[in-house]
C-alpha cells in the first residue's frame, strides 16, 4: 500500500485519515496532502475534524527517514521541514475544532500533530517521544506547538530524552492528551459523543472560541519557517547522516 490522505464525512464530524507503510511516517507529499485536506474541510458543515492515522499500532513515526537522507542543501531542507510548519499552521487557523485520535505510539512530528489539535483522545498504548536530538537535529518546527500544549518543563524533558518513551498517562498529566482510555472502542465512543455535542453548538461561537485558544500565534508562519531552516541545515551534517544510517 502507498501513502495516502483521505477525507470521509461521518454523522457528526469529518475525518482526515493519513497512512504510510512505514509506521505512518510523514513524507513531504503526505504533509502537503494534509494541508490540502484540512483546507477542504473548512467548508464542510461539520463543526469537528477528526485527525487520525490508519492501522492499529503506530499513530505516527514522524518525519520520513527516506526523505531525510535525500536532503542535499539548505533549500531542500527548508522545503521539507516547512511541510510540518504548514500542517501546524493549517490546523491552528482552521475554523473547525480538531480532535486527534491517537491509537498508538507517536514520535517527533506525530507529537506535533497532536499538539496542534484542539482536543486529543488516546489509548493507553499511545506513548510519546521526541527523537530528533538523537539524530542530530531537534524538535524545532513542532516545538512551539508542543511547548504551548504541555509547557516548557515537559517539553524540555521530551526534547532532551530522545531515546525515552513517555507513557500515555504521562502525556495526559502534562496536557498533551485530554482523555486516555484502555480500549479503542472507548476512544471512538467518546469521540462520537463529543462531536455529537459539538454538532449542536453554534459554528460561529466555536470559531471565535478557537481564536481564543490560539491567541498570540499570528507570527507562527514566519517563526516556523525560521525553525524549519535550522532543521534543514542540521539535517545535512555528517553526524545526522551516520545516525540515520545506523537506524535504517
Amino acid at each position: 500500500m502507498q501513502e495516502s490522505v483521505t477525507i470521509d464525512q461521518k454523522e457528526f464530524y469529518t475525518s482526515i485519515t493519513f497512512f504510510d507503510p512505514a509506521s505512518n511516517s510523514l513524507p513531504g507529499a503526505t504533509l502537503e496532502n494534509l494541508v490540502s485536506a484540512i483546507s477542504k474541510c473548512a467548508s464542510h458543515a461539520s463543526n469537528t475534524i477528526l485527525l487520525q492515522s490508519a492501522g492499529e499500532r503506530a499513530f505516527c513515526a514522524g518525519a520520513s527517514f527516506g526523505e531525510l537522507t535525500q536532503i542535499q542543501n539548505d533549500e531542500q531542507g527548508l522545503a521539507f521541514f516547512s511541510g510540518f510548519g504548514n500542517v501546524i499552521n493549517a490546523m491552528r487557523t482552521s475554523p473547525k475544532i480538531i480532535i486527534s485520535r491517537v491509537q498508538g505510539k507517536a514520535v517527533g512530528g506525530g507529537v506535533g500533530l497532536i499538539s496542534a489539535s484542539d482536543f486529543s483522545i488516546a489509548s493507553r498504548y499511545a506513548s510519546v517521544r521526541l527523537s530528533e536530538l538523537a539524530i542530530g537535529i531537534g524538535p524545532f518546527v513542532i516545538g512551539p506547538a508542543v511547548e504551548r500544549k504541555i509547557g516548557t518543563s515537559a517539553f524540555r524533558k521530551l526534547a532532551l530524552t530522545p531515546e525515552d518513551w513517555q507513557t500515555a498517562q504521562w502525556a495526559q498529566a502534562h496536557g498533551l492528551y485530554d482523555e486516555v482510555f484502555d480500549e479503542m472502542e472507548q476512544v471512538d465512543a467518546y469521540i462520537n459523543h463529543l462531536a455529537g455535542k459539538w454538532a449542536a453548538y453554534s459554528p460561529e461561537a466555536l470559531r471565535e472560541l478557537k481564536k481564543v485558544f490560539w491567541e498570540g500565534t499570528d507570527h507562527w508562519p514566519d517563526l516556523l519557517k525560521e525553525k524549519a531552516g535550522i532543521s534543514g541545515r542540521l539535517i545535512q551534517s555528517e553526524f545526522t547522516k551516520n545516525a540515520i544510517a545506523q537506524r535504517n
